[in-house]
């Protein structure tokens, strides 16, 4: 949404390990690495760690999570690698950060528009998980902020990201198929139903308050 700089989200074709961003980062390493942090990595924002650190030209220097025990999760795989990084169980006061070019967030649905938006404010770039809002009025208002503070924000649907798949869409942009008229999509993914449960527990030391934040 804004011209690109050396410190900049490069976005396009997946990276493996977790089919995320990034693809120009060699060519960033040249001039300064793209220092970025990761929030919210009891799942999928793992594989963001994972692939961060594997990455050219690319600094992991930060890690959120609101629960103290996923947190130190975290600093021992980056610890593995030989990597130091700050640690933070708000994401207000990692955003408020100077050494933070850029983030990506893997956190419960609930939050990603809204981290989405303050990245924005706050001078960063974002590569957000999907869903990237919840609904459309949330979409359009983190559309409104990349283009008011002049950030780039890409959603982790890593498939359109792939190279394959670009690759692909250019072949038939390219009038390789004819015209056209219909194009049919189908997905079905069957989950085995948790049963009904009861109230759960708050783990001990999760700022739930936080956890829950826009919900």
């Amino acid at each position: 949404m804004s011209r690109l700089t050396r410190r900049r989200f490069l976005v396009g074709s997946a990276a493996a390990a977790c089919g995320t961003f990034l693809p120009g980062s060699r060519v960033l390493g040249a001039n300064g690495d793209l220092r970025v942090a990761v929030i919210g990595f009891r799942g999928r924002g793992m594989g963001h760690i994972r692939t961060l650190l594997d990455m050219a030209g690319v600094r992991l220097v930060a890690l959120c999570d609101v629960d103290p025990a996923v947190l130190a999760q975290g600093v021992r795989v980056c610890e593995q690698k030989g990597v130091k990084v700050q640690t933070y169980l708000d994401v207000r006061k990692l955003l408020e950060s100077k050494e933070i070019d850029a983030i990506t967030t893997a956190t419960p649905n609930h939050w990603h528009a809204l981290i989405g938006v303050w990245a924005c404010q706050a001078g960063k770039d974002a590569y957000i998980e999907k869903p990237i809002s919840h609904n459309v009025w949330e979409g359009r208002q983190l559309v409104k902020a990349a283009r008011k503070y002049g950030r780039i924000v890409q959603g982790g649907t890593q498939s359109r990201s792939s190279g394959r798949i670009r690759e692909a869409v250019e072949w038939v942009r390219a009038g390789n198929l004819g015209r056209i008229k219909v194009v049919t999509g189908y997905c079905y993914k069957p989950r085995m139903s948790i049963g009904k449960v009861g109230r759960g527990q708050i783990p001990p030391g999760l700022d739930y308050d936080l956890w829950t934040g826009p919900a």
